[in-house]
């Protein structure tokens, strides 16, 4: 598709302050030290063999509710209609002790909170934000009657979206040769696009409760490859259960601010 066609600005910026929690919608976020956005998944949960507590693994982390301040400096955690786990109040990102105490009790196993300026993405090599158009989640909430792309924004749980273009343009980012990336700004922030992003276990489950969709993968994954648009890198789809471009930020992009409505610009 041709640039000059569209008008890609951003559209929204989503932190996910605490790896497999809630989201928090904020109008500008600075580029950290790791090259994802700062503040993002900065806390991660461990359990005692050492590996991440998250969705993935523990569908029990879908009932925790998550609610930030709005300078991010502290974060609320419940756990509505669970008894015996109280509400409260911890310091952030500071507070990860404390806060692992709240943990523990709640999934009764020793749980550990690391903190991290440069962030925990799951993407270690494209570690940058992860971007997705807003037609894109109204594209895949089409597919799966009574979600709304509200759903598919807590489902997918990306950290920029963009707007000003058709479904899946933001596959344009990434080449069909993964040693050629896609370079691109955002606002004053340069970026290399790097992939098509792998999906997990936790789109097909409801945010608030972990109810599974039916059949949400395989029919994702048919209607992705169905509609896969002709600019689309096909070789990059060992499967077609994909959604959002990875990408990768330098370390000289560092502090840069990125704020809504910044217009996006192919390189």
């Amino acid at each position: 598709m041709e640039s000059s066609t569209v008008s890609p600005r951003l559209a929204n910026i989503r932190l996910h302050p605490i790896k497999a929690l809630d989201p928090v919608q904020v109008k500008e976020a600075r580029i950290g030290p790791g090259g994802g956005l700062e503040f993002d998944r900065a806390w991660a949960l461990y359990s005692e063999d050492g590996q991440w507590v998250n969705g993935k693994r523990t569908a029990a982390v879908h009932l925790i509710r998550a609610a930030y301040a709005p300078d991010l400096s502290s974060v609320t955690l419940s756990v509505p209609d669970r008894r015996g786990i109280p509400t409260k109040t911890f310091e952030f990102p500071g507070g990860s002790a404390d806060a692992a105490q709240w943990f523990s009790n709640y999934f009764e196993q020793p749980i550990t909170v690391r903190h991290s300026l440069e962030g925990f993405p799951d993407d270690t090599e494209a570690n940058g934000p992860t971007i997705i158009s807003t037609a894109s989640l109204d594209a895949a909430a089409a597919w799966f009657p009574g979600l709304t792309s509200s759903d598919m924004r807590l489902r997918f749980r990306t950290t920029l979206e963009i707007d000003g273009i058709p479904p899946f343009w933001e596959d344009q980012l990434f080449a069909a040769d993964k040693n050629a990336p896609v370079r691109f700004r955002i606002g004053d922030v340069q970026f290399e696009g790097s992939n098509p992003c792998a999906r997990c276990p936790v789109p097909p489950r409801n945010p608030q409760t972990g109810a599974e969709f039916p059949g949400f993968q395989k029919r994702f994954t048919e209607l992705r490859r169905a509609t896969l648009p002709s600019w689309s890198p096909q070789e990059r789809f060992d499967h077609f259960y994909r959604m959002a471009t990875n990408t990768r930020v330098a370390p000289a992009e560092s502090n840069k601010l990125l704020r809504l409505n910044d217009p996006v610009v192919l390189l």
